[in-house]
C-alpha cells in the first residue's frame, strides 16, 4: 500500500493492484466505514483500489494520520454481511441504447451477443462518485471493455445503462458523459426525497436483465 498527500488535508491510500481484487476492495469499504465513525477523519471516499481520506490539517498532523491509516489497514478485515442483490431491468438498444451498434462493431460481436454478455454478468458496486448515486460496477466481461468516447456527450439521460473502460454504470441523472450507452432503466438511482437517497450501496450486487425477456425487475 502506498500513502501520498492529496492537498493539505487529504491522504490517498493506493493499494497498487494491477487488477481489481474484490477481497482488497471489501477491506477498503470496511476501512471507510471505520474512518467514518472516527473523530479526526472528515471524509473517507472509496475508489477502485484506493481510498481518499480527508481531515482538518489545523487539528490533525498529516504524518500522524498517515501512520494511523497504515495501522488501521493492517488490522482491517472485510465485513462478512451478505451483500444486497439488486435486479435492474434494461431496455437495450434502439432509442434507449444508441451506442449498441458501435459497441457491436468495435467488439466484433452481434448486437444480441453484446446484450447477452452484458445481461449475463454479475456486477459489484466498487465505488460511488462523479455525481450523486453514480456507481462504478466491476464484473464487466472483458470482451465489452472499450475505451470511453473521445468527445463526451453534453447530455446523457437519467437511467442510461453505460459502459466505459472495464466498468459498467447507470446514470443517476441527466448529465454530460463519455461512457457508451447500451440501454436504459426506469429505476431511480438517486433521489434526495427518499429516506435513503441511494438505491445502490458499496458492495451491492447488480444483475441486469433484458426487458424483452421475463425478468424479476
Amino acid at each position: 500500500m502506498k500513502i501520498s498527500m492529496a492537498g493539505t488535508g487529504g491522504l490517498l491510500l493506493d493499494m497498487a493492484e494491477d487488477t481489481f481484487d474484490e477481497a482488497v476492495q471489501a477491506r477498503i469499504w470496511a476501512m471507510a466505514r471505520t474512518l467514518g465513525a472516527s473523530e479526526w477523519c472528515t471524509q473517507a471516499v472509496p475508489g477502485v483500489n484506493n481510498l481518499l481520506v480527508t481531515f482538518d490539517p489545523l487539528m490533525t498532523d498529516a504524518e500522524w494520520a498517515s501512520q494511523r491509516l497504515g495501522t488501521l489497514w493492517a488490522g482491517t478485515v472485510a465485513d462478512d454481511t451478505p451483500p444486497a442483490v439488486i435486479d435492474v431491468r434494461v431496455d437495450y438498444g434502439g432509442d434507449f441504447g444508441e451506442d449498441l451498434p458501435e459497441i457491436a462493431s468495435r467488439t466484433g460481436l452481434t448486437e444480441d451477443e453484446v446484450i447477452a454478455l452484458h445481461a449475463s454478468g454479475t456486477y459489484r458496486v466498487a465505488a460511488i462518485g462523479a455525481m450523486p448515486g453514480f456507481v462504478y460496477l466491476t464484473g464487466l466481461d472483458s470482451r465489452l471493455a472499450i475505451p470511453r468516447r473521445h468527445s463526451p456527450r453534453l447530455r446523457v439521460e437519467q437511467g442510461a445503462v453505460v459502459i466505459g473502460g472495464g466498468h459498467a454504470g447507470i446514470m443517476p441523472c441527466s448529465a454530460p458523459s463519455g461512457w457508451h450507452i447500451l440501454g436504459r432503466t426506469k429505476l431511480d438511482m438517486f433521489s434526495p426525497h427518499r429516506q435513503d437517497p441511494l438505491l445502490l450501496h458499496l458492495g451491492d450486487i447488480v444483475c441486469f436483465h433484458d426487458s424483452r425477456k421475463d425478468c424479476p425487475a
